[in-house]
């Protein structure tokens, strides 16, 4: 069984995947627009090139996303997208991308339980972990 996470963007959908493509390195592995459903399926006028579904690749995980219905403005909440980052280093840099014109909510900083770890709402309201696991400790 797998969970994956799909965010809805509201008509920022496009703008959301090449923020990731840049930010991230996403890689899109699909990518749908509302005007190439087969048949009887109608969209909304001045949607038919919204991105009715989207696969990315974000390291190992796919995240999905969508425009959805582009009525209202996108909202995250209640949840978090947590980063693994392979160290100190590549964590700065993610949480310093992610934080263009977005909000920091707690600075990138060693933690207790991590050498680096913040969390950051990009500009898309998208709630972000990013965090380095603290090597395993080595038995004595």
């Amino acid at each position: 069984m797998h969970i994956r996470s799909y965010l809805v963007f509201n008509g920022r959908c496009e703008e959301a995947i090449e923020f990731y493509k840049q930010a991230l390195g996403a890689k899109v592995e699909v990518m749908m627009r509302f005007k190439e459903a087969p048949g009887d399926h109608k969209c909304s006028p001045g949607t038919e090139n919204h991105i009715m579904h989207a696969c990315l690749r974000i390291g190992d995980t796919a995240v999905m996303a969508s425009d959805g219905m582009a009525q209202s403005k996108p909202e995250f909440k209640g949840f978090s997208l947590a980063l693994n980052a392979k160290n100190e280093a590549e964590a700065d840099r993610l949480f310093a991308k992610l934080s263009e014109g977005g909000q920091v909510h707690m600075p990138l900083g060693k933690t207790f339980f991590s050498p680096r770890f913040g969390t950051v709402a990009d500009k898309f309201g998208v709630s972000w972990m990013v965090v380095v696991e603290q090597p395993a400790a080595k038995a004595a």
